[in-house]
């Protein structure tokens, strides 16, 4: 069998290895969406009895 050749060297790669072993791993992060989904119930217009519960 011949020998493996060894992969291309990637800078970008080396350097966040580097920053991986010194700071950690980083924590995975979620974009937070500030606006509701709409969703189905958006779509209508709010029933009569709706409006009146919510102005109570």
């Amino acid at each position: 069998m011949t020998k493996r050749k060894p992969g291309k060297f990637s800078v970008t790669k080396a350097v966040k290895a580097n920053a991986r072993e010194r700071v950690g791993q980083p924590k995975p992060a979620r974009v937070v969406e500030t606006e509701p989904r709409t969703g189905r119930d958006a779509k209508h217009k709010p029933k009569m009895e709706e409006m009146i519960r919510q102005e109570e």
